[in-house]
């Protein structure tokens, strides 16, 4: 889709080992993933991959599954005390604004409102692919845990909604 751009690229590879050479960039973009790696190593990689006025684009999303959901997200917590176990909790809580303490300036939040619905099914699935600590869950814990999700939601009616907050967080270099 971009490949008639001679200044656009997409690295896939390890953020904080890759060999980027001497290029350096406009944007640096994390879709949702630089906040696994500790602030003391993504911010200086990232400023340091950034031409001056060069600009770091986070985006992320933030879920609330409580509020439109009341009984339905009391039941799915039993479920998380009766079968999530697994080995390694995610423990990295980056600090978006934490930014600035590496030399970045015009630190920016926005953020945009959306509402998803999903049957039992489908948010078992969002579940298994997307959250970091689901996707490690080991049997017999995984299949239990799923399986009770799925049951909380087919016993609520088939439905379950996810009011999410869309985030970005924008950081320049200075130039």
């Amino acid at each position: 889709r971009f490949g008639a751009y001679d200044n656009f690229h997409i690295v896939n590879g390890d953020f904080e080992t890759y060999d980027f050479g001497a290029r350096r960039f406009d944007l640096v973009f994390s879709g949702a993933t630089i906040q696994w790696i500790p602030e003391k190593i993504c911010f200086p990689r990232a400023y340091s991959l950034l031409r001056p006025g060069g600009v770091l684009a986070m985006f992320m999303t933030r879920t609330d599954t409580r509020t439109p959901n009341g009984a339905l997200y009391d039941r799915i917590e039993e479920v998380y005390d009766q079968h999530f176990r697994v080995e390694r909790r995610y423990d990295c809580h980056l600090r978006y604004e934490n930014a600035v303490n590496y030399g970045f300036e015009d630190f920016h939040y926005l953020y945009w409102k959306h509402r998803r619905v999903y049957t039992a099914d489908e948010y078992v699935s969002y579940l298994a692919a997307t959250q970091v600590e689901h996707i490690t869950l080991k049997e017999p814990y995984r299949s239990r845990f799923f399986e009770g999700v799925r049951h909380a939601v087919l016993d609520a009616g088939n439905r379950i909604v996810l009011d999410d907050t869309i985030a970005l967080y924008l950081a320049r270099r200075p130039c």
